[in-house]
């Protein structure tokens, strides 16, 4: 005789699995560091100063 299975825990434990792998897969797509945000942050920051100081006057 088999062993008895509870289908709710069966099916929980499936779908866990299911989302661990969908938001893996989310974390490689969209997924970026506070470092490479703060690192693009200050690299538009410095190109648009490098852009006002090159403005001429009228």
């Amino acid at each position: 005789m088999g062993d008895v299975v509870n289908f709710n825990k069966a099916r929980k434990a499936k779908a866990r699995v299911e989302a661990q792998s969908t938001a893996q897969a989310n974390r490689a797509k969209f997924g970026r560091t506070k470092a490479e945000k703060d690192r693009d942050r200050i690299e538009k920051d410095r190109a648009a100063k490098l852009l006002d100081g090159a403005k001429l006057e009228e």
